[in-house]
């Protein structure tokens, strides 16, 4: 087995009323000490701010690289939200490990936990407002530095420290770097997007795909990118 990576933190979140009128969030996630229970859920004290689009069985862990939050300072500046993990709303933050060294269904195990992965993060415009940034969702979607999502295979406990060690790896040609890639830059490949139709796409992703096969043409980012309207 081997080692990809080591857990900074793990973080949790309350839902709470948000930016815009109507909306709630968890994003304001802060670290746990200790053994932190994760179920099938996600982390024990977690929680979504909209249960459409985020949590639930594929959804339940949220992993964003640290290693991310140098490249961010350059670029953006020193925000405060950059000064520790969970600036992305992230539920395990780690060192060692990106979206070009994991790919889709790859099983990991953190601690007493085996988590698979079933995609990456499709940023919203909830990224915008946390940085202050108009453009921040967009800017994460175009660097691919986006994060990703597990499901829960053995619930247990995991803590600040543990190694994230590569369980299996079903499909080793398609790193999510690879799949970013095809999603937002090679958007009508149809060959790539027909090989993506092999994969354990979750029905989300197995939709978009169909759905760009179909109309020869990428679904509207708008909503999810640039949210709704501000009150002035």
């Amino acid at each position: 087995m081997t080692s990809l990576g080591r857990v900074v933190s793990v973080l949790a979140g309350r839902a709470v009323p948000y930016t815009r009128p109507g909306t709630r969030s968890a994003i304001a996630k802060c670290a746990v000490s200790g053994p932190v229970a994760v179920g099938i859920g996600g982390i024990e004290g977690d929680e979504q701010g909209d249960a459409r689009v985020h949590g639930g069985r594929d959804k339940a862990v949220h992993h964003y690289a640290f290693d991310h939050y140098a490249p961010w300072r350059r670029e953006l500046g020193d925000l405060p939200v950059l000064g520790t993990p969970g600036a992305f709303g992230e539920n395990l933050s780690t060192t060692g490990i990106s979206e070009a060294d994991i790919c889709l269904a790859d099983r990991v195990r953190v601690g007493g936990v085996v988590l698979e992965v079933t995609q990456s993060r499709q940023p919203c415009w909830k990224l915008n407002d946390r940085f202050g940034q108009a453009d921040m969702a967009r800017r994460v979607q175009r660097t691919g530095r986006t994060g990703w999502y597990y499901r829960v295979i053995e619930p247990g406990a995991m803590r600040a420290g543990d190694e994230v060690i590569l369980v299996a790896r079903p499909h080793a040609g398609w790193s999510l770097a690879r799949l970013i890639g095809t999603l937002y830059h090679r958007t009508l490949d149809a060959g790539v997007l027909r090989e993506m139709l092999t994969l354990p796409l979750t029905p989300s992703w197995l939709k978009l795909v169909n759905g760009r096969l179909a109309r020869r043409t990428v679904e509207d980012w708008t909503a999810r990118i640039d949210g709704p309207a501000k009150q002035d």
